[in-house]
């Protein structure tokens, strides 16, 4: 046989790289199987070792009602699995109806919807968890990258996500909750705590994301409210990416320049952050309605009440809002490039009044500016004044992990 021929190289060559090709799927789609047997066959106390290596999945990994189980990588970046050429299901992996579940040290990429979400679990923890979408950040990425909801006691530690179109580490309706010391970049909401009760965010980064933190309470949910929420010595800077939402989310109309916001909700406690270069809000307080969005949920608060600002340091330099959004275009009209730090909507239920009926304290901060927007009364009555709101800084009180 003649191998030199040209031909029979041209020929030969794609041969054997698409053996190899189909040989590497093959071994990708027999891990998975693999993988997906040991979740299933998990029995109490098992650890589950994922070795180091990026493995490419076609469909979603599922752990379901599970007690004591831990599955475990080999690092937060020598562990990757891989979702770019995901064909079945939305999630990268799902864990569902747990019990003392551990997620600790592998990264999770490019899954269709939600990199790992975790719903109606008990104690379960996220430890040294990568999630991102390595591409550009894009209405198509995935909604959450961390994304425990129903759940009754969350630790999320030392965890890393970036390139959501929604929020990278998010927790919803969910009680006990701990995000400390975890980095969110790049992410429509960097880090978002929604009708979450006894929860705190502390120690954590929060930067090049549209918006910083966010502390929501959304309508016509199955858990109506969150309260006792604390937010301390956290450090959220940078936060002016454009926001890539997709169009209808509520955090779509999250103004580039957001760094701390509290939406709705009560007792909620922002303390001790160092909040930097945020163009728009550097901490933005307001009731459900600056969203102008309708609801029909009879048991919904949409005010924000009992909400501290206190003790965190705010900088900015003069910069000019995000214009696109509602509060960005206000604030610029009315402060130009000097926009107060703390922006309150100052929205009241009807027949209501009185200098601060909503208990909203704003303590010692260094560079606290503040302004009352009046946006209930169409802007007309916007008040820099604090001392109908000045305080000497509560902090929420918490219940704690056992």
């Amino acid at each position: 046989m003649n191998t030199q021929n040209p031909r029979f190289l041209l020929v030969t060559f794609p041969i054997f790289y698409l053996t190899l090709f189909f040989q590497s799927a093959c071994a990708q789609e027999d891990i998975l199987r693999r993988w997906q047997r040991l979740m299933i066959e998990a029995e109490a106390g098992d650890t589950i070792h994922l070795p180091a290596g990026r493995f490419y999945f076609s469909r979603s990994l599922s752990l379901d009602e599970k007690e004591n189980v831990v599955i475990q990588g080999a690092g937060m970046h020598a562990t990757v699995l891989s979702f770019k050429n995901q064909t079945d299901g939305a999630e990268g992996l799902k864990i569902n109806h747990c019990r003392r579940v551990v997620l600790a040290d592998f990264s999770v990429e490019d899954a269709r919807g939600d990199a790992i979400k975790a719903s109606f679990c008990e104690d379960i923890t996220f430890k040294n968890i990568f999630t991102r979408w390595t591409g550009k950040p894009s209405t198509k990425n995935g909604a959450y990258g961390l994304y425990p909801v129903s759940c009754e006691g969350v630790l999320i530690e030392g965890c890393r996500a970036e390139g959501a179109s929604d929020a990278g580490i998010y927790v919803g309706q969910s009680r006990r909750v701990r995000v400390l010391n975890s980095l969110a970049r790049r992410n429509v909401a960097g880090i978002e705590i929604e009708n979450c009760s006894d929860a705190e965010v502390a120690g954590c980064t929060a930067v090049d994301n549209t918006g910083g933190i966010l502390v929501f309470d959304l309508p016509e949910l199955p858990v109506k409210s969150g309260s006792r929420i604390r937010v301390h010595h956290n450090t959220v800077i940078r936060n002016n990416h454009r926001n890539f939402a997709p169009r209808g989310n509520i955090v779509g109309q999250v103004p580039p320049g957001t760094g701390l916001m509290v939406l709705s909700g009560s007792q909620v406690s922002l303390d001790h952050n160092w909040v930097a270069d945020n163009k728009t809000a550097s901490c933005a307080i307001v009731s459900f309605y600056i969203s102008g969005r309708p609801y029909k949920d009879s048991l919904y608060n949409p005010y924000p009440r009992e909400i501290t600002v206190s003790q965190n340091t705010f900088t900015r330099r003069r910069r000019i809002p995000a214009l696109s959004h509602t509060i960005g275009f206000l604030a610029f009209l009315k402060f130009g490039r000097r926009t107060p730090h703390i922006l309150y909507d100052g929205i009241l239920p009807q027949g209501v009044s009185g200098p601060n009926p909503h208990a909203i304290c704003i303590g010692h901060n260094e560079n606290g500016t503040f302004a009352m927007l009046d946006a209930g009364n169409r802007f007309r009555k916007i008040s820099k004044a604090m001392e109908p709101y000045r305080c000497e800084g509560r902090v929420v009180s918490l219940i704690r992990n056992p």
